[in-house]
């Protein structure tokens, strides 16, 4: 049974979280504190954390970078708190998604499959598949509709990155950073025209993407769709 550690101080949302989580067949625990949570990560193993910001004891961001430096379970931030840099931040601390308050806790569920999913590191054996898109990471082969797609080497990079994150957002600092070095990481407008052109190859629509999404102000996500 997949385990899911709750580390919030709304007693109500932790209830609905529990109700919600137990119908669908998720063990859950339950935290109110960071002090009481971090232990629990340790003692339960969960596969998932589900973790608000607003702690009574500490900043949940704070906890996130404490629980980065010993744990790679996968970390969903759960916050009213929408800034789009906080969750900037947050992302590139570790965190593996982050969803506002409130939320649908079906989508919140497809979530914690997609970031369960890609746990821990490791290589894509097998190509990865979404709706119209194929993409072989061992052979660089990317195909569209069953057709070989040619990219270009700074379009294959950030395909690839969006692969290795299926399902995640991947700010645009990470991407910037990992293809041209830091020095480029406020360039979004030199990556937004390669994302473009990336659009107009794996794109049945460019102009309404069913693929890559773009999260406002934060990054862009490889949706995962059934084939």
């Amino acid at each position: 049974m997949t385990s899911v550690l709750v580390i919030d101080d709304e007693v109500q949302i932790r209830r609905l979280l529990r109700v919600s989580l137990e119908t669908q067949g998720y063990a859950v625990h339950e935290a109110a504190s960071a002090a009481d949570g971090l232990p629990m990560v340790v003692a339960k193993k969960p596969d998932i954390v589900l973790l608000d910001l607003g702690l009574p004891d500490r900043d949940g961001a704070d906890a996130l970078a404490e629980l980065r430096t010993w744990s790679t379970v996968p970390v969903i931030i759960l916050s009213v708190r929408n800034a789009e840099e906080e969750i900037v931040k947050l992302l590139e601390l570790g965190a593996d998604d982050y969803l506002i308050k409130p939320f649908n806790t079906g989508e919140l569920v497809a979530r914690m499959k997609v970031a369960i999913r890609h746990r821990g590191p490791q290589e894509k054996q097998e190509p990865f598949v979404s709706g119209r898109l194929s993409v072989d990471l061992l052979s660089r082969e990317v195909r569209v509709a069953g057709e070989i797609v040619k990219l270009t080497p700074t379009e294959y990079g950030i395909l690839r990155m969006l692969v290795q994150h299926a399902g995640r957002v991947v700010t645009q600092r990470q991407i910037l950073r990992e293809l041209w070095g830091p020095q480029t990481e406020e360039e979004t407008n030199y990556l937004r025209v390669y994302v473009t052109g990336l659009r107009k190859k794996i794109e049945e629509n460019p102009r309404m993407p069913q693929l890559l999404i773009t999260e406002p102000g934060v990054g862009y996500r490889l949706a995962v769709a059934p084939p």
